[in-house]
């Protein structure tokens, strides 16, 4: 049975089917005909198979007919069984189709991007199946808001490839404020798959600059983050109680992702009383790579 993570994987290429052709074009070179319409199917309702048979999803890019079909296998383990069904969904859809066919793997996970890519050879000369993967090498790291605007799919996308790296905080701080504008459930999902992707001190990280008042998040866990650091803002009702709580965020981001603080930087960050300036360090603190660095065109 299909586990929560690969469901989520799915449902991004759900809401928006395009992705699949955007990651086959931009992200993995392949061409990709100009089509009016893209459609997620079902593999139950588009392949009267046997359920072992059945891809997880088919993307058909439309004109007037189908011109191009797109199988999205999500792959989080290798799994050699897969080897064998592949090229029949790959040729079961081109036959009920009458259009080409391309095989898209999803696989966040760098060994199982690797197996997956391994040709498969199936006897007859020259047939042989080389998978699309995309891999974290090949899907995008996201770190521009208005990138992610544009595309928040694919930006939740990199998130849940990337969020374990030293780029989650960054990518998750780039896609969140995002959210604000797609409708109230799906951004509540995409917010839970995006802090749910991230590694302890990216979570940290993000959890600071929620805490700094910069945004507006739709799950229930921020709007009860939110309400508890609104809560303490109207007790505090003080400039100083502002610059202090954004001196404790900048101070524990900067610990989460195990950066050192000499004392002279400590000293520089407690003295500063100037909120928007806090502000901006406590953005560029999710992915400097050094406090230095963090003073740099301060």
């Amino acid at each position: 049975m299909p586990s929560l993570r690969h469901e989520a994987f799915l449902e991004l290429f759900r809401n928006r089917p395009a992705l699949a052709a955007e990651l086959l074009r931009d992200a993995l070179g392949v061409e990709v005909p100009a089509y009016a319409e893209a459609r997620a199917e079902s593999a139950e309702l588009t392949q009267v198979v046997p359920t072992e048979y059945r891809a997880d999803l088919v993307v058909q890019l439309w004109e007037d007919t189908p011109r191009f079909a797109i199988v999205v296998e999500v792959q989080l383990s290798a799994d050699e069984e897969k080897r064998y069904t592949w090229p029949v969904y790959l040729t079961h859809m081109r036959a009920k189709l009458r259009c080409p066919t391309v095989l898209l793997v999803v696989a966040p996970d760098g060994p199982v991007a690797r197996w997956g890519g391994q040709p498969v050879d199936l006897g007859h000369p020259g047939f042989v199946l080389r998978p699309c993967v995309a891999g974290p090498e090949r899907i995008p790291v996201i770190t521009r808001p208005e990138q992610a605007r544009e595309a928040v799919e694919l930006a939740v996308l990199s998130a849940m490839a990337h969020g374990q790296g030293e780029k989650g905080a960054a990518i998750a701080d780039a896609v969140l404020p995002g959210l604000v504008g797609i409708d109230e459930e799906r951004a509540r999902f995409y917010f839970d798959l995006v802090m749910g992707s991230l590694n302890d001190a990216a979570r940290t990280a993000l959890e600071a600059l929620m805490s700094s008042g910069t945004y507006e998040y739709q799950s229930e866990f921020a709007r009860r983050y939110f309400a508890q650091g609104r809560q303490e803002g109207r007790q505090e009702g003080r400039q100083e109680g502002r610059q202090e709580g954004e001196v404790t965020a900048l101070l524990e981001v900067l610990g989460a992702r195990g950066l050192q603080v000499d004392e002279q930087s400590r000293q520089r960050i407690a003295a500063c009383t100037d909120l928007e300036q806090l502000k901006r360090w406590l953005r560029k603190a999710v992915s400097v790579q050094s406090v230095q660095e963090l003073f740099e065109s301060a």
